[in-house]
């Protein structure tokens, strides 16, 4: 798979992972995780799914006494132990309770369990994304802002943000914090925090899905300045000259993406 797909799919996995921990709420909330798309995340693991009782579990190495094993449920709890074991201490019957050794097992986990709920959901993350090649050279730096440069010239919305999203994972760009969102307008940028905890946004791109208009402003800007807070707001909308416009935006962000390739030491590998 080629680096731009392999960098689509981890721009899904991290998606998926945010929908799954914002659907978890608060302990007392009474809210249910969203098993169907944990299940997708599991898919892409190497675990091997096993009904085993009435539990869900997603098995690590199905050939060892011991391995790690998550369970599908709303604890999202991944134990390191045997199958049996997180059988019996999850739904023991009644003869496994009848032995005083499993009670305390059962009342207390904590020997085996390596994590729950989010942290279990991260672990998840980090070995979908581990599995896919994202090395990349110039080529493939050209090829995203060559297609961005293409849907931009046939004002095709879609195309334009997929680059743009591509861009923001390679330099580490965010979306737009609170100060700085405008509706209709694709806004992603290098965030920063001073010590006040006010937000530092910038270098930042503004593109507008209506008008089809691409714009840079390359200085960071505090979420707390409201002369600078309305200088943005003028660049978006026409009124103030940007750092950069149209097809100069692309190459600014190719530019940027390609000084990453010695530092990170990203080569194009086979795989």
């Amino acid at each position: 798979m080629a680096f731009k797909e392999n960098l689509l799919k981890k721009i899904e996995i991290d998606k998926m992972a945010q929908q799954v921990i914002a659907s978890m709420g608060p302990l007392d909330s009474g809210r249910k995780i969203d098993k169907t798309i944990m299940r997708s995340l599991l898919e892409m693991t190497d675990y091997t799914y096993k009904r085993k009782r009435d539990l869900d579990l997603y098995i690590e190495d199905v050939d060892s006494e011991k391995t790690r094993i998550l369970v599908l449920d709303n604890d999202l709890a991944i134990y390191h132990t045997s199958i049996y074991d997180v059988a019996m201490r999850k739904t023991p019957t009644v003869k496994e309770m009848m032995n005083p050794y499993n009670i305390i097992k059962i009342l207390k986990d904590t020997d085996v369990v390596m994590s729950k709920k989010a942290a279990s959901v991260s672990t998840i993350q980090k070995e979908c994304i581990a599995k896919l090649n994202l090395f990349f050279d110039a080529s493939d730096i050209d090829e995203i802002a060559e297609d961005g440069l293409a849907s931009l010239g046939k004002e095709y919305t879609d195309g334009v943000i997929e680059s743009l999203g591509l861009f923001a994972e390679i330099l580490n760009y965010s979306i737009a914090p609170k100060a700085f969102r405008i509706r209709h307008n694709k806004i992603v940028g290098a965030l920063t925090q001073k010590e006040n905890r006010e937000d530092l946004f910038g270098p930042m791109v503004i593109y507008s899905m209506i008008h089809n208009t691409i714009k840079l402003i390359d200085e960071r800007i505090g979420g707390l300045d409201k002369d600078k807070i309305e200088f943005f707001q003028k660049v978006a909308a026409g009124m103030q000259k940007a750092s950069a416009e149209g097809p100069d935006v692309f190459q600014y962000l190719k530019v940027a993406s390609l000084k990453l390739i010695p530092t990170t030491q990203n080569r194009k590998e086979e795989v």
